[in-house]
Formats: C-alpha cells, sequence, structure tokens
C-alpha cells in the first residue's frame, strides 16, 4: 500500500507518439488525473501534446523531473526503452504505469517491480483492455459461477498489421521476430493471466511466414496452447488481411460467453429446456437479444459522447480510473494492473519465446555507399521502391529516415541510412552536401492548417533551403493529385489546369498544394533546380490493400468506394511511378515543370475488386459511397466539432472536396510521356499482375 495522494494527480506522458494521444485524452477524463508535463526528444512532438492539455514540453525525462511537476508518469515509448525509463522514474520518486510489453523478458518486469516496492511507488502495468466495461462484465459473471466450471478458453487477436507488408519496417515490433509476440501478445496474455493464474506454456506454433523488404521472415500466426490449473487456454494471434476477430470465450458447464473486446461486446450462451425445434430457435432468439441490446447501449453511448466513448478509449479509461482511485485513497493496486501481474504476464511470455524455433537473421551485404542522391521519406512505399530501384540503375543512395535501421538489408552496400529531425536544417544541409539530386517524398497528416504549416510546409520549405545551402543539383518534390479539382464529371486535367480555390479543400491537399506554391516561388525568384511530381493511385509491390485513395475502408473485408466507382481511375504501378522520378533527376528540361504521373486509363473502382476477386478469390464487400451524403454528414461532424465540442478550427467541408475523392475528372498524361519519354505500363494483364498477383496484398 502506497501513501495516498492529493488529487488530482500530476501526470507527465513520456513519449509522444500516437498511442500518448489515447493516453492523454482518457487521462483528461480521469477525475483524479490531469496532465502537467509531455517528454520526448523530438520536442515539437511533445509541444504540439503538451499545447492541446495545457502542459508543459520536454526534451528528456532529466529536464521534467528537475522542474518538479509530476507525481506519476506514462511511459509509452518503445519497449526497448521502457525498463531504464521506469527505473530512472521510479528513482525520482515518481509513481510508473508504463505501456505493454511493460518490459522485453520476466527478470526486466521484476526488477522494476522490486525497484517500485523498495521506494514505497506504485508501478503499473498497461494492460488497458482489462478496463472495459464488457471485460468487468465478464468476470464478475465467471466469479459468480454463472457460467459453472470452466473447462476451456480461447483468446484471440486476429487483427491485420500492415506494416508487415507496405512498412515502415523500421518500428521496433519488426526488428526482431520475437518483438511481435512481445507487442501483440500482451493483451491476450494479460487475459488468460487475469482469469486463470499463472500458465504453463505446452505448445507453439507459427505460420503464414512472410519475408520483410529488405530480407528477413516474419510469421503472422502465432497458435499457442497453455493450461492453467484444469483449464485449457489457447491464445492465437494472426496478422494477415483477415476479419476483426480480438475476443475472449470462456466455456463453461452452465454456458458459454464471448467478449469482442474489440467492440466491448459480451453475449451470453445457454442451454434450454424446451423441445423439438423451439429449443433452436429460442437459442438463436436469445443469441439475437444478446446481440441487440449490446449493439442499442454502445451506440447510445458513443452518439451521447459525441464518439468519445469508444470501446478503446473506454479500456484506457477504465484502467486509469482504477489505477488512480487506488494511489488517491492510498489503496494497494488493483490486481488486473499490478506489478505481479505483470511479471507473471511476461513469463508466460517468455515461456512461450523459449519454444520459437531460431529464425535465420537475413544476409546483409557488404560495401561501403559512395552516395550522390538522397531520398527523403525512403522507408516509406514509394521510396522504397525509389531508392530500390536507383540502385538497379547503379546509384549508390543516402535514406534520410527517422532512424538508423532500414528495410534495405539486402542492398546495404549500396545504401546508406542516416537519421537527421526535418526541423534541423543544419543537420539536413550537412547530410545533403555532395548529392546531386534529392527526393522529398515526406509529407504529414495534420488535423489544422496551422499544423500543416508547420509540419508539412515548414518542413518542405526547410529542405528545399537546405538543398541550396549545400549546392544540391536538383530537388525533386512530390505532391500529389488529390490537389486537384476533381468533381466534374469527364473534365480532361493536365500540368496546366490549376487547383482551384484550394483553401476550402481537405487539409492533405490544401497543404500540398501550399508546399507547391511556396517551392515554385522559391524556383523563381532564388533558382531553386526543382521538378514536382504528382504520383496517382499508386499501386504495386508493398503497397497497402486499404488504399483510401480509392474509398473509405471498414475492416479488411469491406469498403465503401469514394462514389459509384464506375469511372476510370488514375492508377499507376510503383515501379513506373520510380522511372519517371529517376529521369526528372537527369532530363535536362525537366527543371521548372511539373509531373502528373498518372497510368494509361484501364480500371474503374469496381474492377480493380473484381481483378482482385478473380484472380486471389478474395471477395470484399465493396458498396457504392452517394458523396452527397458523404458531404452532409461530414458537415454534421463539423458542426458538432465546431459548436458542441468547441473545435475552433474545424474545417468545414466542401461539396467540390467530397466529390473530388471520387476522380470525376480524368487525366492526361501526354506531358511526361512526351518530355521524359515515360511508358507507363500499357497491357492491361501485365499491369493487374504486378498491381495484385505480385503485390502481396493478403500477406501471402
Amino acid at each position: 500500500m502506497t501513501k495516498a495522494l492529493t488529487s488530482p494527480v500530476r501526470v507527465g506522458i513520456i513519449g509522444a507518439g500516437y498511442i500518448a494521444t489515447w493516453h492523454a485524452d482518457a487521462l483528461k477524463a480521469t477525475k483524479d488525473a490531469v496532465i502537467t508535463a509531455v517528454v520526448d526528444p523530438a520536442i515539437e512532438a511533445a509541444q504540439g501534446l503538451a499545447s492541446a492539455h495545457g502542459a508543459q514540453a520536454f526534451a528528456s525525462v532529466a529536464e521534467m523531473v528537475a522542474a518538479g511537476v509530476c507525481d506519476a508518469v506514462h511511459i509509452l515509448t518503445p519497449p526497448n526503452l521502457h525498463h531504464a525509463l521506469t527505473l530512472e522514474c521510479l528513482d525520482a520518486g515518481l509513481h510508473v504505469v508504463c505501456e505493454k510489453p511493460v518490459a522485453l523478458s520476466a527478470a526486466e518486469t521484476q526488477s522494476m517491480v522490486d525497484a517500485a516496492e523498495k521506494a514505497g511507488l506504485t508501478f503499473a502495468a498497461g494492460h488497458n483492455f482489462l478496463g472495459l466495461p464488457g471485460y468487468e462484465r465478464l468476470k464478475k459473471m465467471r466469479d459468480a459461477g454463472e457460467l459453472g466450471r470452466i473447462a476451456g478458453a480461447d483468446i484471440n487477436w486476429s487483427l491485420p498489421l500492415a506494416p508487415l507488408r507496405s512498412g515502415p519496417f523500421g518500428l521496433w515490433l519488426l526488428r526482431e521476430p520475437q518483438n511481435l509476440l512481445l507487442e501483440l501478445g500482451a493483451h491476450p496474455f494479460s487475459f488468460a493471466v487475469d482469469l486463470f493464474g499463472p500458465l504453463e506454456i505446452l505448445s507453439l506454433q507459427l505460420g503464414q511466414p512472410v519475408e520483410l523488404s529488405g530480407g528477413g521472415t516474419r510469421h503472422q500466426s502465432w497458435r499457442i496452447l497453455a493450461r492453467a490449473g484444469e483449464t485449457e487456454v489457447s491464445i492465437n494471434l494472426s496478422t494477415v488481411e483477415t476479419y476483426d476477430d480480438r475476443s475472449v470465450t470462456l466455456r463453461g458447464s452452465s454456458g458459454m460467453a464471448r467478449l469482442n473486446y474489440a467492440q466491448d461486446v459480451l453475449t451470453i450462451a445457454r442451454d434450454n429446456t424446451a423441445d423439438l425445434v423451439v429449443n433452436p430457435l429460442r437459442s438463436a432468439l436469445g443469441q439475437s437479444w444478446n446481440h441487440l441490446r449490446e449493439g442499442v447501449v454502445n451506440a447510445a453511448r458513443q452518439v451521447t459522447s459525441l464518439n468519445q466513448k469508444n470501446p478503446y478509449g473506454l479500456s484506457f479509461r477504465g484502467m486509469n480510473s482504477a489505477i488512480y482511485g487506488a494511489l488517491v485513497n492510498g489503496a494497494k493496486p488493483d490486481a488486473r494492473f499490478s506489478g505481479a501481474s505483470a511479471v507473471t504476464v511476461m513469463q508466460a511470455i517468455d515461456d512461450t519465446l523459449a519454444l520459437m524455433p531460431e529464425i535465420p537473421a537475413p544476409i546483409v551485404a557488404k560495401g561501403t555507399p559512395n552516395p550522390k542522391v538522397m531520398v527523403i521519406g525512403g522507408t516509406g512505399f514509394i521510396g522504397r521502391n525509389l531508392t530500390r530501384r536507383l540502385v538497379e540503375k547503379g546509384h549508390d543512395v543516402r535514406v534520410l529516415s527517422r532512424g538508423k535501421n532500414g528495410p534495405f538489408g539486402d542492398i546495404a552496400g549500396n545504401v546508406e541510412t542516416v537519421a537527421v529531425s526535418l526541423r534541423d536544417k543544419e543537420g539536413l544541409t550537412e547530410a545533403m552536401r555532395g548529392m546531386d539530386a534529392v527526393f522529398n517524398l515526406a509529407k504529414s497528416m495534420d488535423d489544422t492548417w496551422e499544423a500543416a504549416l508547420e509540419n508539412d510546409v515548414g518542413v518542405a520549405v526547410r529542405i528545399a533551403e537546405a538543398a541550396q545551402d549545400a549546392g544540391v543539383k536538383r530537388l525533386i518534390y512530390t505532391g500529389t493529385i488529390a490537389s486537384y479539382d476533381m468533381s466534374v464529371p469527364g473534365a480532361k486535367i493536365t500540368e496546366e489546369t490549376g487547383f482551384g480555390d484550394i483553401a476550402q479543400r481537405n487539409m492533405y491537399a490544401r497543404s500540398k498544394a501550399e508546399c507547391e506554391r511556396r517551392l515554385l516561388e522559391m524556383h523563381a525568384t532564388s533558382g531553386l533546380p526543382l521538378v514536382i511530381a504528382r504520383p496517382g493511385i499508386v499501386v504495386g509491390h508493398g503497397g497497402p490493400l486499404q488504399h483510401w485513395g480509392i474509398g473509405r475502408w471498414h475492416g479488411a473485408g469491406a469498403l465503401k468506394l469514394w462514389g459509384s466507382g464506375t469511372n476510370v481511375l488514375p492508377f499507376v504501378l510503383s515501379d513506373d511511378v520510380s522511372d519517371a522520378l529517376i529521369s526528372m533527376m537527369d532530363h535536362p528540361d525537366a527543371v521548372g515543370q511539373s509531373f502528373n504521373l498518372i497510368g494509361e486509363p484501364m480500371l474503374t473502382g469496381r474492377g480493380y475488386f473484381e481483378a482482385i476477386n478473380q484472380r486471389l478469390g478474395a471477395k470484399l464487400r465493396v458498396s457504392s459511397g452517394n458523396l452527397m451524403m458523404m458531404w452532409a454528414a461530414d458537415g454534421v461532424k463539423w458542426a458538432l466539432k465546431r459548436y458542441a465540442l468547441g473545435r475552433k478550427d474545424a474545417v468545414r467541408p466542401s461539396l467540390a472536396d467530397w466529390k473530388s475523392r471520387g476522380h470525376l475528372a480524368r487525366f492526361d498524361n501526354t506531358h511526361p510521356k512526351e518530355v521524359l519519354g515515360w511508358r507507363p505500363e500499357a497491357d492491361k494483364e501485365a499491369f493487374l499482375r504486378r498491381a495484385i498477383d505480385e503485390a502481396g496484398l493478403f500477406g501471402f
């Protein structure tokens, strides 16, 4: 038991990445906690999150500790940093909530728990799904004996993992084969341990291997058989493109309970005493009532909260409520999130990994690159393809990346990866020295215009200034065809077509257009050797199945098209885009020009998915989208954000913008063919083979 804290507890967030937003939103809704600090070495990221919550931003934990503004911290960094950061924070007298996996082993976890006990502080594991309302109901039913004697449990995590196919490949969870289980397995193992206690791991079966770009094998299915007392427990992980099944099923002598923890839906099945055909009817009606009740309750909850209480968000709220309720009352930590539970979870993962067969490390190419070409954004879909095409054509390449790990182990003798912040002009300039050409494929997805000006436009200008200072001979910038007004059916778009009223367009289209405007201004006033490329809907090996340029995805198997899906879309192969970009690097007439990189007209949206079905046997559910209705619905969302939530920065949607998503206009690709000698794939069968058969869309 720890000493009670004054409510609200002052909380610091360490790590300002994707998961930090979920933690921050949940903390904002937790009555016993308030965010007072955000820490991240990328100080701009820390400042962005901190400003949204009225907190202070710091570049290091030491700075935060010295400021004395926190009582507790949430550690949300990559898992390999958890152990050291936890010990540092405990040593500074701070309570710690650590995101899963809390460490890389049970031994590391135990040392963190021991340090917390010695300091009289709380160490809590971020097993957030244990805080779901549906899970709490499931556990109460089990404890009350409503399911009878539990004989078996199936715990599934079946959710597509896009980075396995399309990157980014420098993520921690892809660096080593075991990291997938450490990252994804913590959730199902935490359910099993909380329900049944320590697990005896009986077997492990790996399946559906996939090769990463640059080398290395990762398995996409993990099947684990375990035992807890007399209860058989199976844990199944799958990351292929499959229907989302994240569930806990308990089979007891009196009934069966299934919790869909992705949707917070709990359903119960029981035998009944009716005779003949009435028995299955009552059974089916009982299940129907279960689903109706859960659906209505969840829908009402989300409508009344303006989607602030979605299942994932609720899980963090439940976790925080348990952790901080105990802290302010000086009570014993909730067993679900306790250090002892975390050790048991990590021990089960350790025991599973002990059964894992050895997976050969990829062969790394030898040699010392002497690059004259730089690719910024080289670990993305187009950037990876471009880097490889450059090497194929005899160029050594310097790739600018967030980290030192890139998907180029097999061509490491020709690729040099350097980590420089896009906000560090001096570092960018130094990295560009000696470069003949720089490709800027960087992009930023922002919610506000102020953020776009800083993170996208400001970065594009900074890169251009650094290129000029370094004496780069040519800068190739990738914009987007999304900046065009494509709302007029049958209208022809060429490089001479203007963007129109870009202020009313979506943030990405508007931001990219502003980047182009400022770079062209630099070309005109200071001689920036600029070339602009605007790729269409890029497909090919390593590209995602869930391409948002075609429609709105609802899971891996359902898509609502932008519009009817009967107009020809501006598809283009990634190989063809790279070939055009390389031509822009060398062609003497390319400077000062822009090129729309659109393949030959071949496929409608529906035609693309019909081809996927015919060639791969994957019949996705594809429906037409009414662009007028989508625009109207977006208008309602805007009004709620603007007036109900007070979001003054919310942008009113425009009808032209929504119609542009349907690609109603058509593109003329004559210009890049005449100037660059570009020849995109013209044979439909060859195009389909490269865009679908060889693309690895489903992870097979």
